[in-house]
């Protein structure tokens, strides 16, 4: 593994533009192209092609294409997940979704951050932060998950939120930044 790979899995700073990493992601456009053309193809033949792109996939997962990921392999999904339409998932540290999640379309996981030196983003330097959805968490649609975020289980993520920071269990959040409107159940 490279010593850029290793920074990456790490959580420090890495140049995304390294051999080793641009291999990784050529599987990735592969296997995400494949996934999204079989969009018709039996239930049985996209979950081949998720088995083999992310990292742990569980039962009864339906991810509706198209989507897209940074790598896959850091991507774990558990039972009787769903994803709809336009999912990002850039996974350049883990990601992390519980069971029974309920993802709406056009939802984005970004665990990349940039640097804000001029220089050093010039040059290209990222670190990813990973990401944690609970069991039986509903993001809505179009929510913006930033790096480093952790929501709690049984919580729910009003359409078009932005969540920059973690969300306890068991509320309803929405906005931009998203905010706790109250708790649930």
């Amino acid at each position: 593994m490279s010593e850029n790979k290793d920074r990456m899995l790490a959580g420090d700073w890495y140049l995304p533009n390294d051999p080793e990493l641009a291999a990784d992601s050529q599987r990735r456009f592969a296997l995400c192209a494949a996934y999204n053309a079989n969009g018709g193809a039996a239930i049985e033949d996209r979950a081949a092609i998720l088995a083999e792109l992310l990292g742990s996939v569980g039962e009864d997962v339906r991810i509706r294409p198209p989507f897209q990921c940074d790598y896959g392999t850091y991507i774990s999904i558990g039972d009787r997940t769903f994803v709809n339409f336009n999912a990002v998932f850039e996974d350049s540290a883990p990601i992390t979704i519980g069971s029974d999640v309920q993802i709406g379309p056009n939802v984005k996981l970004l665990t990349p951050n940039h640097e804000l030196d001029p220089e050093r983003r010039r040059a290209g330097w990222e670190r990813g932060e990973p990401i944690t959805i609970g069991d039986n968490v509903w993001l809505g649609g179009g929510v913006i998950v930033c790096p480093g975020v952790t929501i709690g289980e049984n919580t729910v993520v009003g359409a078009g939120s932005v969540v920059p920071r973690d969300l306890p269990a068991g509320v309803l959040a929405v906005g931009n930044p998203a905010r706790v409107v109250r708790a649930l159940g």
